[in-house]
């Protein structure tokens, strides 16, 4: 009876004790996370950089557009269409090849984005180790969490070593 009784009250112990839980705000962590602004800053240059050389190669095929118009009024018909079908080419051509480099350019920021995300991750999982969590949740737009109390919020928490890291590189 007395083992009974003990192993009740060890039981009732046990199951007394709590998880220790916590979640995150990603929206609240994205937004403040200095590296993620830096990476849009540097995604942003950089489109812009291809938008400038976009339209700066558009601007100089128009101008050879229009000097072909100009230029098919004085010459025969069969040299004008053979003209215009070479334009043509290289209008398909230069599209193609901007299409190619827009492409790229998107990979590669959202790899570089993908690759911020799972630091993240990987820093909230160290985190949630080294402060005794159970469980951290995901919360804001898309998380899990519909509610938690500001005592569970851990976003600021992580945001700060998220930052102080990343100022050391």
């Amino acid at each position: 009876m007395k083992k009974l009784v003990l192993a009740l009250v060890f039981f009732a112990v046990l199951s007394c004790q709590q998880e220790k839980i916590g979640f995150v705000d990603n929206v609240k962590l994205m937004e403040a996370y200095k590296e993620k602004s830096d990476l849009e800053a540097r995604f942003k240059t950089r489109s812009d950089k291809f938008t400038k050389k976009r339209d700066s190669i558009s601007q100089a095929f128009q101008i050879e557009a229009q000097a072909f118009q100009a230029k098919a009024q004085k010459i025969s018909q069969d040299k004008a269409q053979e003209e215009y079908g070479q334009l043509q080419q290289r209008s398909q051509f230069i599209g193609q090849q901007l299409q190619q480099e827009e492409q790229e350019l998107q990979v590669k920021g959202q790899t570089e984005m993908d690759s911020l995300v799972s630091k993240v991750k990987e820093k909230i999982k160290t985190y949630g180790k080294a402060n005794g969590y159970s469980f951290i949740l995901s919360g804001g737009d898309g998380g899990s969490v519909l509610y938690g109390t500001e005592a569970h919020d851990v976003t600021d928490e992580v945001v700060k070593i998220l930052n102080e890291n990343y100022n050391k590189k």
